[in-house]
């Protein structure tokens, strides 16, 4: 293909791009934007009963949209766009763990989001509630990890996986290079995003587009790389939240860190996994009410993978501290 016409087709997909954003900016978020000092967080909270779930998505991810509608039938739902994803500012602080706590403290207390809280994290998500629950436990009811993140595995993982890490840190460059130029945008349209993850097509239309968006702003990308960069200080970070004695903990356990295919065989997913094992082996010394539930058909997105299990992990923690509350099976 001649160069004139790559650069007009790049010239039309990133006017696209500008023009699409901009529509997309003059209609309302899902919820509220309030300051945290020197940028907006974006919170959307759905239900009634106490106590509250809060949700800390994964690196990158915005999956609480995909959970709200079902978690919101057991209590009041919150779930919040970290800085410089969804409907949330950038920030200048760096995006660290310790960072992170700060600001949603700031934003529950301005929300008037009234604890006790039932944290859920997902993977990343994990160090986010386990820092918070550190350091606010008079709020903290219990606790939800998804396919969690442990400290000292993370800060000794093999060369192999430091290698892989360096290789998605650059793939989160050259998106945000592309969703600049409207690519991310164009493969949006395209439906590439079922494609690469055919159980999004379950997904209800609203909560899908909410996560979308996310993904074609140059910010979201740009936050994944720095929270990426930032992830062995998080890691140093979590370390003093070590032990929460009575603290209901339930831990779900994906079968895989990806489900086995073909560009699987190019990643060491072996190392990864057995690294994963290990995580999860020190993850229970959490707590003396610590429980761990198998997602037997899950990769890592145990959000996209199996929704349910999630569901039913904040069931146990409410049984856990509610003996009103219908109990799951024990895990």
């Amino acid at each position: 293909m001649p160069i004139w016409i790559q650069v007009l087709l790049l010239t039309a997909t990133t006017i696209y791009q500008s023009i699409a954003s901009w529509l997309e900016d003059r209609s309302p978020p899902p919820g509220k934007l309030i300051s945290v000092g020197s940028h907006r967080l974006h919170i959307y909270t759905v239900g009634e009963a106490s106590p509250t779930i809060v949700l800390d998505h994964s690196l990158g991810g915005v999956e609480g949209y995909f959970l709200i509608q079902e978690l919101s039938k057991l209590a009041r739902v919150c779930i919040y766009d970290r800085a410089g994803y969804g409907w949330s500012d950038r920030a200048p602080s760096p995006r660290s763990s310790d960072q992170i706590v700060k600001e949603l403290n700031v934003l529950l207390s301005k929300a008037a989001v009234e604890p006790p809280y039932i944290l859920v994290g997902n993977s990343f998500g994990s160090y986010n509630v386990r820092l918070y629950a550190h350091r606010f436990p008079e709020k903290v009811a219990g606790i939800v990890l998804t396919d969690a993140l442990y400290e000292t595995e993370m800060l000794e993982m093999t060369a192999s996986l430091k290698v892989l890490r360096i290789i998605f840190t650059l793939g989160f460059l050259m998106s945000t290079l592309g969703s600049f130029l409207g690519i991310v945008r164009l493969l949006r349209i395209l439906n590439i995003f079922e494609l690469l993850k055919p159980e999004l097509r379950h997904v209800s239309k609203d909560s899908l587009d909410s996560v979308k968006r996310s993904f074609c702003r140059p910010k979201h990308w740009i936050t994944m790389t720095r929270e990426m960069m930032n992830l062995d200080r998080s890691a140093r970070q979590a370390r003093a939240a070590a032990y929460f004695s009575e603290t209901p903990i339930v831990s779900i356990k994906a079968s895989s860190f990806f489900k086995p295919s073909i560009w699987t065989l190019v990643i060491p997913l072996k190392s990864a996994n057995r690294l994963r094992e290990n995580m999860h082996i020190k993850l229970c010394t959490l707590s003396a009410k610590f429980f761990q539930v198998e997602a037997s058909s899950s990769s890592h997105f145990v959000w996209v993978d199996q929704p349910e299990i999630i569901v039913d992990a904040v069931k146990k923690v409410l049984s856990e501290t509610d003996p009103l509350v219908a109990p799951i099976d024990s895990p």
